[in-house]
């Protein structure tokens, strides 16, 4: 790999480090930029390295959200220790599910998440403790947990997008809190993915370090923007991402 395709790979992990510590959606940025730098990567060492360099920049981003607020770990703790498993066998299924089967329903799932944003303009702006009944705690352990895990070890982009408007949508927290939670969720399925890449050989280790330093310095300004400039600032962003992602996955739909 020549220095310019490399410092450009490198801009791009810092970059999806700041994505994925505001509000998620870094491999938006941080896989196609591998496949591209190295084309003849075998697509599970591109998921393994990305996991590589993600799982310090989300570590990192969790740690600046616990220092300068307040993490839910009743709801957090839970979903994340789920979240290592069922991310773990999302990894292990990633090379049986081909992406003609997943990116349409990705798609609607996007586009939905997308308008209902859209529509609740006070969604995430200002908590809704209210919300927090046991019941919706539960729920909103087991689709983080769960379900947005092993979605996360299959494919991986969106998921702190998604982790981010369940827990505003489910329990009622504000972006930058619900963007903390999912922060804490995110280091457990990168973790859980990271540990079956590796064993599996899916991980090109020095070029995911050099990406993991990157990736940790975007975090570290990502995570400070959002608690600086609130709750507001997260939704533009997440909505930016969200439409981003369906153009990618709506272009990749259209191609294939």
């Amino acid at each position: 790999m020549d220095a310019v395709t490399l410092s450009t790979l490198l801009a791009a992990a810092a970059m999806a480090g700041w994505v994925d510590a505001v509000v998620g959606g870094g491999g938006l940025l941080l896989l196609p930029a591998l496949l591209v730098a190295a084309p003849g990567l075998p697509v599970a060492t591109a998921l393994g390295t990305n996991k590589l360099a993600a799982i310090f920049g989300t570590a990192t981003a969790a740690a600046t959200y616990a220092r300068r607020t307040t993490v839910d770990w009743r709801v957090a703790g839970p979903a994340a220790g789920l979240a290592v498993v069922s991310a773990g066998v999302g990894a292990a299924l990633a090379g049986a599910v081909p992406a003609s089967a997943y990116r349409p329903v990705v798609l609607v799932v996007l586009v939905a998440v997308a308008v209902f944003v859209l529509l609740r303009p006070r969604l995430g702006v200002l908590p809704a403790p209210q919300r927090r009944t046991p019941v919706r705690v539960a729920m909103v352990i087991a689709v983080a947990g769960v379900g947005i895990a092993l979605y996360d070890g299959l494919i991986g982009p969106g998921t702190g997008t998604f982790l981010v408007v369940a827990f505003t949508a489910l329990v009622g927290a504000d972006f930058v809190h619900g963007s903390a939670m999912a922060k804490v969720v995110n280091a457990g399925t990168n973790l859980g993915a990271l540990v079956v890449f590796g064993v599996t050989g899916h991980v090109w280790w020095l070029l995911g370090a050099a990406m993991a330093v990157c990736n940790i310095a975007g975090a570290v300004l990502g995570a400070r923007m959002a608690l600086r400039r609130g709750s507001g600032f997260v939704r533009v962003v997440l909505l930016v991402v969200v439409v981003a992602l369906v153009a990618k996955l709506g272009h990749d739909q259209w191609v294939s």
